[in-house]
């Protein structure tokens, strides 16, 4: 087996992402902000995570909640300032935490000043800095592109009689990345926050930034069904996103990240197009760090997984990455159901897998609490896409931290109307309840974040797949070249399974999902519970 080294601290990072509206309150307006996250500092601490990632924090008209960047180099008020930006900043750095922003580079908002530049007349500077073209020959948009939201990627501007790309929102303008004004000014926006100190960024949909210099119609797509598709699923994406020079853009946008040290750059690429492409997005170590891997999110989203398919795609990635490239594992986010919604009983052996993996692990914001999507009536709703498409919408896995059993559940004043409502389990669903409790899901990511720190198969050790584990069991070896060695044992079925060690001498739990189960030295057939999880240490050289 290859051997692994260690020497990038996102390579074994646990990193949380922070939805900083839904965190935590410190001005009891009802939505959160950053001097409420430093309030929680020590929670994540104890918690054990080594990096947050905000989703956007920068001004925004709010229209697709930070997607819609108005100013790069500033904070929204909705968040605090940027001296309250630097006050959490050095105090997360004294606390050994990272702090990680998210990048937009895809479109502004339309209020960036740019864009309002770029709109007021043909001959304006900035004009270039979008992407604008005449109607067709019948006066209709250039071409059939479509938005993610619904409807055409061209808005009409009444103003210049010309159109503007927008993949998204009309309120969200394509930049122009082939213009060397707009790279020049984005990476200036990128150094502003590496010189303040921040960590690195994740940055969204990087491989949509460039398009087709012929604007060609998409080709239309067999599989589409208008009964559950978006409007842009009508046509295949081969013109209007993933353009293979966006590599060298990407190379060009590393550079700026090399400039500074140990800075990480995280990329949100299209999972669907397979691993071979979504490895080649590392490039030659020239490209991204950690290009977003969803596939064991939208795998546990669209139905359950077999032990076998899972078992198949993590040991395929890990093949397909091999040793120079650091995996990462992306279960949940703000943009799909929660994973305890998705997985329900087996919550607690697939945060066993996520954090026993090798490479990064990504935890969303109430993941350790075991937090649950909630219904929003429509009249509530906030998400434009979720306005749009009511059964897709995204405020669902969007509502407040549960912090405590009080009214606003810890995380605003009990007479604040919070932006979106909290879940009617909060009140035993919640920090402070589970903190006391050794066997709520919140100690059991306590203590796996403790053995991922402290265990060098874990840290740093190679990943091994079990050869034909029972049928309903994912299982895998973790291995260092001391031949220290670790075998996670995860059995996701509603009965008990068991798994034959007779390879083994001797074994002892090092962990269970279980609580009472006893952490005794164990010979043989290992019985799982349903739904259990285990972490064995083994005491054999097992030629492995």
């Amino acid at each position: 087996m290859p051997k692994q080294t260690h020497s990038h601290w996102w390579e074994n990072a646990t990193i949380y992402q922070i939805y900083p509206r839904s965190f935590m309150d410190s001005d009891a307006n009802g939505i959160g902000d950053l001097a409420g996250v430093l309030l929680r500092l020590d929670y994540l601490k104890t918690l054990g995570v080594d990096a947050i990632w905000f989703s956007p924090i920068h001004p925004s008209p709010m229209k697709d909640f930070g997607y819609d960047v108005a100013d790069y180099t500033a904070i929204h008020p909705d968040f605090g300032t940027l001296s309250d930006f630097d006050k959490l900043l050095k105090a997360a750095q004294d606390q050994g935490i990272r702090i990680i922003l998210d990048l937009v580079p895809n479109h502004t908002s339309d209020q960036h000043a740019w864009f309002i530049e770029s709109r007021s007349s043909l001959t304006n500077p900035k004009r270039d800095w979008y992407i604008w073209k005449d109607p067709n020959p019948q006066g209709e948009p250039p071409n059939n592109w479509q938005s993610f939201f619904g409807g055409s990627a061209w808005e009409w501007d009444s103003t210049t009689q010309q159109y503007y790309l927008h993949n998204f929102l009309k309120e969200q303008p394509d930049l122009n990345w082939r213009n060397p004004e707009v790279k020049q000014a984005m990476f200036d926006g990128i150094r502003f926050w590496l010189d303040r100190g921040v960590a690195g960024f994740r940055i969204d949909v990087i491989d949509v930034m460039l398009k087709d210099v012929l604007f060609r119609d998409e080709p239309p797509n067999p599989d589409y069904n208008p009964a559950t598709d978006t409007d842009r699923m009508k046509n295949r994406i081969v013109y209007s996103a993933y353009q293979e020079e966006v590599h060298a853009l990407i190379q060009e946008m590393r550079t700026v990240f090399d400039e500074y040290e140990d800075r990480v750059m995280i990329g949100e690429v299209d999972y669907t197009l397979g691993l071979a492409k979504l490895a080649s997005y590392y490039g030659e170590g020239n490209e991204l760090h950690l290009p977003f891997n969803f596939r064991p999110l939208m795998m546990t989203r669209d139905q359950t997984p077999t032990a076998t398919e899972l078992m198949a795609y993590i040991t395929e990635y890990d093949r397909t990455l091999g040793e120079n490239n650091t995996p990462n594992w992306v279960f949940g986010n703000h943009d799909t159901a929660r994973l305890a919604s998705r997985v329900q009983q087996a919550v607690r052996a697939y945060a066993m897998l996520m954090l026993t993996l090798r490479g990064a692990a990504f935890i969303y914001y109430g993941e350790e609490l075991g937090m649950v999507d909630v219904e929003i009536a429509h009249a509530d709703m906030q998400d434009p896409f979720g306005i749009n498409f009511p059964s897709q919408g995204r405020d669902r896995c969007r509502t407040p931290m549960q912090w405590d059993s009080s009214p606003n559940g810890g995380f605003s004043s009990a007479e604040a109307k919070t932006w979106l409502p909290l879940a009617p389990n909060h009140q035993s669903v919640n920090v402070f309840v589970q903190q006391r409790d050794p066997h709520s899901i919140l100690s059991l990511y306590r203590k796996l974040l403790l053995l991922r720190r402290t265990l060098p198969p874990l840290s740093h050790g190679s990943y091994i797949p079990f050869e034909n584990p029972p049928q309903d069991v994912v299982a895998y070896w973790r291995k260092t070249e001391r031949e220290e060695v670790l075998l996670i044992v995860l059995n996701l079925s509603p009965v008990e399974r068991d798994i034959d060690l007779k390879r083994t001498d001797s074994a002892s739990i090092l962990l269970s999902t279980e609580l009472d189960r006893q952490e005794e030295v164990t010979l043989g057939c290992i019985p799982l519970r349903p739904y259990e999880g285990v972490i064995l240490r083994i005491f054999a050289n097992l030629g492995i």
